[in-house]
């Protein structure tokens, strides 16, 4: 035996070693009970705050055996288009270990750890667990072939597990807005008093800015392509080779990855990934609903603080350690705060497309990993808060009400100058009197603390005695929302937009 024999064959029983103590190591992990670790850093997002559904599709496990899945596809649709050396054998061994084990993840670790390289790390420890097919595996195939297509598939799956979790909102604030539809109350616009809407007309706003989300994730999700099988810089050279220069297997490989995969076609170009852009287009339909969440909780926490509607609030919960009266709306803070967060990730993702020099560069793996996954468990986390803040929303009415008529004199203001006008006056003449009486008015509410005497000014003086008998009836509420009651049924109600937008989700 000669000497480099001799390293090989050392190198050899050297790996063996590895592997064996990767599997011993493993069945000592299986062994052990299901504990908490408190001494390494976990994120916040799969501890706290997301389901355990989209935690598992972003799992090790659920992205390492996607890989598995997809190289089976790869071998699968090869034989189907004539490659002989892949055996019936291969292939049902494949097929027999596509969920890894966590002793297939030790011997992916070992593995890694020799070869450096993620990918090819699990293509041996796929071979190990099916020796069949170890001389098969990843044929004719680049890195991306599972990683990319992988992404593909993981955030298809979370945007199906967000749409239904998206429409569960909407439904919950449709009902809450035709149970408040005649309930008058303050609008702000520059966040000062202005024409009185309903309660429910401010939930069908929130609402109609959820469907637009849903709206925008349903197109991406309907769009989203497959990268496929393309090679290493997306000229599918290496299975034209395979093939025999045969282009139509080429198209019908990718035909039957697409297919297997659960998509429609693949994208019609891509070089060694498929563009970037594409993960850019999702974030900026995910980061919407980052927005809009954001902007709802924000009223809802100044609605809270006026004291008009409160969050769902627990017979024991405490609002604050120093203050015991406190209720503070933590729930939409931390959906705030989640969506703050959500709201970013479309800038990380431009970051990563414009960088992408020529065919691709590696800068784009490691922030992936994270941006991907956090993008999904941000948004699942922000839908299950905003599930159990719009299902138990308070409404205080009296407050409202109190809070209508500290300001309605005001409000009636732009009726009596139409009155007037109505009557025979100067439109400017009684818009400058009117002014000059709500400034006097507003001096004595903010300065002096009184109540609003507006009304009371106005009939002291001469000029407005053509509507002073008017006086009275102008200040019931419901004289200022307008159409909001039949704006909130025609969206909210049964048959309504709404009920036609979420109906496949219920």
């Amino acid at each position: 035996m000669t000497r480099n024999e001799e390293d090989s064959q050392a190198t050899i029983l050297n790996l063996q070693k590895q592997l064996e103590e990767a599997q011993a190591s493993a069945e000592k992990a299986e062994a052990k009970p299901d504990v908490p670790d408190y001494d390494t850093y976990q994120t916040s997002l799969t501890g706290r705050y997301c389901s355990p559904e989209i935690s598992r599709l972003f799992s090790q496990r659920s992205r390492h055996s996607t890989w598995r899945r997809l190289w089976l596809y790869l071998a699968e649709s090869e034989r189907e288009l004539g490659i002989g050396t892949i055996t019936t054998e291969a292939l049902e061994q494949m097929r027999s270990h596509l969920v890894l084990s966590d002793a297939d993840f030790e011997v992916a670790k070992a593995e890694e750890k020799i070869r450096r390289h993620d990918v090819m790390a699990h293509v041996h420890a796929f071979g190990m667990s099916a020796p069949a097919a170890a001389g098969i595996i990843h044929y004719g195939a680049t890195s991306c072939y599972v990683t990319d297509n992988t992404e593909l598939i993981l955030m298809r799956d979370a945007m199906d597990l967000l749409l239904p979790k998206l429409a569960k909102v909407i439904l919950n604030l449709a009902k809450f807005a035709v149970e408040w539809k005649g309930e008058p109350c303050l609008a702000y616009t520059h966040l000062q008093p202005a024409q009185l809407i309903t309660v429910g007309k401010r939930a069908a706003q929130w609402a109609q800015d959820l469907m637009f989300d849903l709206e925008s994730i349903e197109d991406v999700r309907k769009g989203l392509k497959f990268r496929g099988a393309q090679g290493t810089t997306g000229t599918q050279a290496s299975f034209l080779e395979i093939f025999n220069n045969d282009a139509a297997k080429c198209d019908a490989l990718n035909e039957l990855l697409s297919k297997k995969a659960g998509f429609f076609k693949c994208y019609d170009i891509s070089t060694q990934t498929y563009s970037r852009k594409v993960d850019l287009i999702i974030a900026n339909a995910i980061a919407g609903l980052g927005a809009t969440s954001q902007k709802i909780c924000g009223d809802i926490r100044h609605l809270a603080a006026w004291e008009e509607m409160d969050e769902p609030f627990e017979s024991k919960q405490i609002g604050s350690s120093a203050m015991p009266y406190k209720r503070n709306p933590m729930r939409s803070e931390r959906i705030y705060s989640l969506s703050r967060e959500l709201m970013s990730k479309p800038a990380s993702f431009a970051n990563t497309l414009s960088d992408q020099w020529m065919e691709r560069t590696l800068d784009d793996s490691a922030i992936r990993r994270m941006d991907i996954p956090e993008m999904f468990l941000l948004a699942d986390a922000i839908l299950l808060g905003l599930d159990n803040v719009t299902s138990g929303l308070v409404v205080y009415p009296k407050k409202i009400a109190a809070r209508v008529q500290e300001k309605l004199p005001f409000m009636i203001t732009e009726s009596i100058m139409m009155r007037m006008v109505a009557k025979g006056a100067n439109r400017q003449d009684a818009h400058e009197k009117i002014r000059l009486l709500s400034n006097e008015a507003s001096s004595e509410v903010k300065i002096e603390a009184k109540p609003n005497d507006l009304v009371a000014r106005i009939r002291a003086i001469e000029f407005f005695k053509p509507i002073w008998d008017e006086l009275d009836d102008m200040l019931r509420p419901t004289l200022y929302i307008g159409r909001s009651v039949e704006i909130v049924e025609r969206f909210c109600g049964e048959g309504g937009v709404l009920d036609e937008k979420i109906h496949p989700y219920r």
